[in-house]
C-alpha cells in the first residue's frame, strides 16, 4: 500500500467521523447540505452514507440522512449514548441500589443498562448475563464480575447479539433480576422498532425472577412498531422526574410500581 493510498484512506475516515458528528448534532440533514459542508461530490457523499449506514451509524431517508429513530427504525448506538445521559445515569444509579453481592443479574443491550456498569465494579461475587458486546467488553476487565456473554447474530446498530442462538442461550439460564429498557412507551405499553430485539427481550423477561424496566421520561408518549409488554408485567418501572403527573397517575392507577430518579438529588421516590 503506497503513501498516497494511506493518506486518502485517512482522509475518508476523518471525513466520515466528522459526518457522523455533524448529523448527530442536527438530527436530520439533506444530501445537498452535506455536499456543501464537506466540499465534495454527491457521489462521494453517497458512498460515505452507504458505508456509514451499513455500520448502523446513520440511517438514510428520502433526500437525506438521520440519526433520529422513528416507529420502525431505531437510532444508532452513538446517538443513543449521547441522548438523555443525565436521566440515564440517574436511573442507573437507582437501579444499581437494587443489586447485592452474589446476585445473578441480566443486562440487555440498552444504553441505559450500559450506564449501570460503573456501579458493578465494587460488587463482589456478582454474575452478569448480557447480549451487549459493549457491556461484556467492559465487564471482562473487572475480575470481581463473573461474566456470561450471550452469542448470536451481531447487530452493529445495537452493538449486541440477537437471533435464535441468543434466545436459546437465554432459555437455558435463570437470573435473579433483569434490567432492561425500551424505545418507546405509549399508554401503558412498552414498544420497540425491531422484531429480533423484541424476541430477545421477551426471552430475557421469561428467564428472570424479577423484571426492572428503565425508561427515561422522553420515551413516554412516543411509539414504535412492535409491542413488547404491558408495563404491569414489570416488577418495577424506573423513570426520571421529568415525567408529567398525569402520566404518573395513569401508570399508578394501572398497577405499575413506579420509582422516580431525581435529577436534582440522589434520593428516589417510590410511588
Amino acid at each position: 500500500m503506497n503513501m498516497l493510498h494511506l493518506a486518502e484512506t485517512g482522509t475518508v475516515a476523518t471525513r466520515r467521523r466528522a459526518m457522523v458528528d455533524y448529523v448527530m448534532n442536527r438530527g436530520n440533514v439533506e444530501i445537498d447540505e452535506l455536499v456543501t459542508r464537506f466540499e465534495t461530490s454527491r457521489m462521494t457523499i453517497h458512498r460515505d452514507l452507504q458505508a456509514l449506514s451499513a455500520q448502523g451509524l446513520l440511517r438514510r431517508v428520502h433526500g437525506g440522512v438521520t440519526t433520529l429513530p422513528n416507529g420502525i427504525a431505531e437510532s444508532s448506538m452513538l446517538y443513543r449514548r449521547r441522548r438523555a445521559m443525565r436521566e440515564k445515569k440517574a436511573m442507573a444509579a437507582l437501579a444499581a441500589g437494587m443489586i447485592g453481592p452474589g446476585d445473578v443479574i441480566a443486562l440487555d443491550d440498552s444504553t441505559t443498562a450500559c450506564c449501570m456498569v460503573d456501579h458493578l465494579a465494587t460488587m463482589g461475587g456478582l454474575t452478569v448475563v448480557t447480549n451487549s458486546l459493549g457491556i461484556a467488553s467492559t465487564l471482562a476487565a473487572m475480575p470481581a464480575i463473573s461474566l456470561m456473554a450471550l452469542g448470536g447474530r451481531y447487530h452493529p446498530t445495537f452493538d449486541a447479539f440477537f437471533g435464535l442462538m441468543c434466545e436459546q442461550a437465554i432459555g437455558a439460564l435463570r437470573v435473579g433480576t433483569l434490567f432492561m429498557s425500551v424505545s418507546a412507551v405509549h399508554g401503558v405499553n412498552a414498544y420497540h422498532q425491531e422484531q429480533d430485539i423484541v424476541k430477545a427481550k421477551h426471552a430475557l423477561m421469561r428467564s428472570a425472577d424479577r423484571r426492572v424496566l428503565m425508561a427515561d421520561s422522553t420515551k413516554f408518549g412516543s411509539n414504535a412498531l412492535n409491542r413488547l409488554a404491558d408495563l404491569s408485567e414489570f416488577d418495577v418501572v424506573i423513570t426520571d422526574d421529568g415525567l408529567d403527573h398525569a402520566t404518573r397517575d395513569r401508570l399508578l392507577d394501572h398497577g405499575v410500581t413506579l420509582q422516580v430518579a431525581r435529577l436534582c438529588a440522589s434520593d428516589a421516590v417510590k410511588l
